[in-house]
This record gives C-alpha cells, sequence and structure tokens, in this order.
C-alpha cells in the first residue's frame, strides 16, 4: 500500500500524462554532477551513484574488470572491515547493491530518512575510499571462474554470453563477456588503477531521491562527493554496429553443443538501435505485441497455441550502441526445427503485414498502464531514471512527454518500424543443445555452421 500510495503520488491519473516531480541539476567543482529529486510521503531516500564505462571500459584481456571492482566495494574500504560494512549496514536497516552492465557502473543504495547522513557516508566510503584487499580479490575472482563453469552447465545461462560474442563480435565492447580466463587474470593492481582512473569526480554522476531536506542534502553530498579527485571523463569508444551486421552476408549459425541436454535454447537476432533513437517509443510498442508481453504474437504461437515451449519473447537491446533485437526461447530436442520455423515464420508475418489499427491501441494502453509502476513508482526507479537522462543526454520529456509520444504514434509510423527493423534476412542464429541430435536442424538456418562445446574455455566461436 505503502509503495501504491508513491505512485500515485509520482504520478498524475493514468488517463493525464505522466510527470517527473520538480528536480536540481548541479555540477561540483570536481566535475560530479548531482541530482536531487525530493518527494514527501515515505520516509525513505535513495542514493545512486552512476560511473561512467561499465564493460565498455574493460581491457579485452581483463573482461569483467568493472564488474568485480563494483562487488568489491564493500569488501573493505579507509575506515570498514567487510564485516563492519555489513554490520552498520544492517544496522541501519540499508540497502547497498553494486555492478556493472554495458556502459556504466551503479551503486544503489536506500536508507530511511532520519539515517540519511550516516547512509550517505557510508555509500561515499565505499565509492570514493574502499580497500582493495589481495585476498577479497582472490576471493571474488574465484567465485566469478566458478560461476563461468557453473553458467555452462545451465543452459539458460550460458546462451547468452555465447550469443553475445557471435553477434556482436570480440573486438566489439558488447561483444567479450567476461570467461575463466579473463577472470582469472585480474590482479589487485587491475583493481586498484580501474579504480583510481574511473572512480573520479568528471565520471560520476550521484542522485538522490526520497525524503530529504534538500539544503542539508546537498551539502553533504558536496562534502563527501565534492572530495573526489576531479580526474578524466572516460572516453566512450566510436560507436559500432554488431559484427555480424558489418558483413552483411547472409544468415550466420552458431552450434553450441551440450551432448546432455534434452531442450535447445536458441536466439535469433539482428542489429537494432541505441538507447537514444528517435524510434524509441514506437520500437516499445511494436515489440510489446511482437514478443514484449505474455500475449504477444511470439509467446500465442510458441507455447499457448502449440506448446512448444514455455515461453518465448523479443527483446530490444538498449543501450549507449546500437544493440541487438532478437528472440529468445527454448524448446524439447525433437522439436527443435519446428520451433524455429515458428518462430521465423511469426517474424516473417510481422514483418510482411505488420500490425492492425485494434493492435495498436492494445500495446499503448498496455505500455501506458504498465509505465507508472514499472518507472516512476519507487524513489530507485526514479534515481535510475535521472541516470539514463544524463548519461544517454535525454530530456525530462522522456518521462514528462512519454504519454503524448505513445500517443502520437500513427499506425503508418508503428508498420514503418515494423518493416525497418524486424528484418527476415541475413539472421543470426545461435543453438545450444545436443549438436549430434540438432546438427542438421542448425544447417538448414545458414550455409555455413559454426561450432563449438558448450564446457570449452571461453565464449568465442571456435
Amino acid at each position: 500500500m505503502k509503495r501504491l500510495a508513491l505512485a500515485l503520488a509520482l504520478t498524475l491519473p493514468l488517463a493525464a500524462q505522466v510527470k517527473l516531480p520538480p528536480y536540481t541539476r548541479e555540477v561540483l567543482p570536481n566535475g560530479v554532477v548531482t541530482y536531487f529529486m525530493q518527494r514527501t510521503g515515505l520516509p525513505l531516500v535513495s542514493i545512486r551513484v552512476l560511473v561512467k564505462g561499465g564493460a565498455e571500459s574493460d581491457h579485452p584481456m581483463v573482461a569483467g574488470l568493472a564488474s568485480v571492482t563494483a562487488e568489491l566495494l564493500r569488501r573493505g574500504s579507509a575506515h570498514h572491515t567487510a564485516d563492519q560494512f555489513n554490520e552498520e549496514l544492517d544496522g541501519l536497516g540499508g540497502t547497498f547493491g553494486a555492478g556493472s552492465g554495458d556502459d556504466t557502473t551503479f551503486i544503489s543504495a536506500e536508507f530511511l530518512k532520519k539515517d540519511f547522513d550516516r547512509g550517505l557516508a557510508l555509500v561515499a566510503e565505499a565509492v570514493l575510499h574502499p580497500v582493495f584487499s589481495a585476498a577479497e580479490i582472490r576471493k571474488a575472482v574465484a567465485r566469478r571462474v566458478d560461476g563461468v563453469k557453473s553458467a555452462k552447465d545451465n543452459p539458460g545461462a550460458a546462451i547468452n554470453p555465447f550469443y553475445r560474442n557471435f553477434f556482436f563480435g570480440p573486438a566489439h565492447p558488447y561483444g567479450r563477456p567476461a570467461d575463466e580466463a579473463s577472470f582469472d587474470r585480474i590482479a589487485k593492481e587491475d583493481v586498484d588503477d580501474y579504480h583510481e582512473r574511473m572512480y573520479v569526480g568528471r565520471n560520476m554522476i550521484v542522485i538522490v531521491a526520497g525524503d530529504f531536506d534538500p539544503a542539508a542534502a546537498k551539502a553533504r553530498v558536496a562534502e563527501t562527493f565534492g572530495a573526489a579527485p576531479a580526474g578524466q571523463s572516460f572516453a566512450w569508444e566510436v560507436e559500432q554496429p554488431p559484427y555480424g551486421s558489418v558483413l552483411n552476408a547472409g544468415p550466420r549459425v552458431l552450434l553450441v553443443d551440450k551432448p546432455d541436454a534434452t531442450q535447445t535454447y536458441f536466439i535469433i537476432a539482428q542489429q537494432g538501435v541505441n538507447r537514444a533513437t528517435p524510434d524509441r517509443v514506437a520500437l516499445n510498442l511494436i515489440n510489446t505485441l511482437f514478443g514484449g508481453r505474455f500475449t504477444s504474437m511470439l509467446n500465442d504461437e510458441l507455447r499457448v497455441n502449440t506448446g512448444l515451449t514455455y515461453g518465448a519473447g523479443s527483446s530490444v537491446q538498449m543501450s549507449r550502441m546500437i544493440g541487438a533485437i532478437y528472440i529468445s526461447t527454448y524448446t524439447k530436442t525433437e522439436t527443435t526445427a519446428k520451433a524455429i520455423d515458428l518462430a521465423l515464420d511469426v517474424l516473417k508475418r510481422f514483418h510482411d503485414k505488420g500490425i492492425t489499427a485494434e493492435q495498436l491501441a492494445s500495446a499503448k494502453a498496455y505500455v501506458k498502464g504498465t509505465y507508472p509502476p514499472r518507472t516512476v513508482q519507487t524513489a530507485d526507479q526514479i534515481a535510475n531514471v535521472l541516470g539514463e537522462m544524463e548519461l544517454y543526454g535525454l530530456g525530462r520529456d522522456e518521462v514528462d512527454q512519454f504519454f503524448s509520444r505513445v500517443d502520437a504514434v500513427t499506425l503508418e509510423q508503428a508498420n514503418a518500424a515494423v518493416r525497418r527493423y524486424y528484418g527476415t534476412e541475413n539472421l543470426t542464429f545461435v543453438l545450444l543443445g545436443n549438436a549430434a541430435k540438432i546438427r542438421d536442424v542448425a544447417a538448414k538456418y545458414g550455409s555455413k555452421v559454426v561450432e563449438r562445446p558448450a564446457r570449452g574455455p571461453g565464449w568465442a566461436a571456435m
């Protein structure tokens, strides 16, 4: 009930336009970008810190360095051991999490209003003054190596890194997922150097959202994060399309052999868009219909009507660089060809026939109805929105005009986006299953099939 009340406080009635509450944006002398958005009613405050770079900033030889560094932030600092940090966090009833995505490292914390000063100090110490012990690094790396090995016994976990490497290519920042070797190469000097270069003022965004005293919070953030060295902002790589799209010479197929598999997991991918594309609202609508909700075309055909899978869907990757639009699902080994053929048939019908006015109206109602609880219901969600606005150069109209932009998408525009982005040629196929039983199936989808074992080293096609 409290979260529902907050959602209602953050938005106007559903029929009207959702609006971001007022916020301020300031830049500290050392380059830290700060956002403050005050909302009373629930005595919680969310603190979100973004460090530009993420996986894009990893050197290929030590892929995973950004995520390991993020994990280690709470494993010891200038004034707290790992146990002391956890004890103080628990004593405050707060939360603290850190991780790394394609282009950003993110740290999220939440505290009661009364504990804001202590919570902010704890976050700032972890982010700005960690102590990376060799022992903790060895343990973190060992866990990651074990995790990679375990993932290769879990087809649902393994197919994504295999697909990313094959689709984007190892020269692309999104195509070099961390593996056993890259994790194992990470040493203390790598972590120390990465933190020193990346966790600097000109590379950081600090967002405070929730119930707090604005003047006091601004002063405390300026005092804590304003003390960070200015450093240099991370230099983004020049945007490059996925490897498979560059080839543009017909379909590509990767078969990953897991001899004991009784199911085949598969992904069918093609070039998509970046986060700031002008077509992002239209894509949201049409992908909702194609494979973005339970009552989608893909799920209706592959699950509801035929029972070939427990679920099928499609995703539109939204990162700084051009990503992928991809279908993903799994099926019994013996129905692999039938499931893939049906997925391709749905894709072709979608591309050739497009959508109807009734379907577009349904997608608009669904997207508008789910947007508030998925995007602006909690202070942490709002902090995430503000971070994306800063990171990707978006304005507050990303939220304030969202409903208007949804309403403005015409049937002609939606179908033009379908034809443009949901093609049927030059697709990339990744199949993970029992190769002995599906090798002939894989050969149907491309003239050359690249095959590799699931349990071999790394994620690269061999």
